[in-house]
């Protein structure tokens, strides 16, 4: 079973995420809003398929990273999100939710061996 496909979303805490946003927009041309900035990209395996990543900065006392310590998440994406959550409950991976589906795409939370959080999103369409 293919498991993650690409990486989905990179996401960190910081002091003030609209200064780093306005920073990155200004002196790296980061077309950003209000929730960092997507960049888009084709699968390799077939050309006709978009895919993007998302770039977010957070603000420092954001609980959404929780309950991992760490100043970052990282969000992998995957194929079949529901298939996957069963392999990695047989695995003794630990899930800290349920799946969530969204209009572009349904989630879940893990943690990892050194307990950082992890967000496994499988996109729609």
């Amino acid at each position: 079973m293919k498991k993650v496909t690409g990486i989905g979303g990179i996401f960190f805490k910081c002091n003030d995420p609209a200064k780093v946003r306005e920073w990155y927009k200004t002196h790296l041309g980061f077309d950003t809003n209000d929730y960092g900035a997507s960049f888009g990209w084709k699968e390799t395996l077939d050309s006709n398929k978009d895919g993007s990543t998302q770039w977010s900065p957070f603000p420092e006392n954001t609980k959404y990273f929780e309950p991992s310590t760490k100043e970052f998440m990282i969000n992998y994406t995957v194929a079949d999100l529901e298939a996957l959550v069963v392999e990695l409950k047989k695995e003794g991976v630990t899930i800290l939710d349920e799946i969530e589906t969204y209009d572009y795409g349904k989630f879940v939370h893990i943690l990892d061996i050194e307990g950082n959080k992890i967000e496994l999103w499988e996109p729609m369409g």
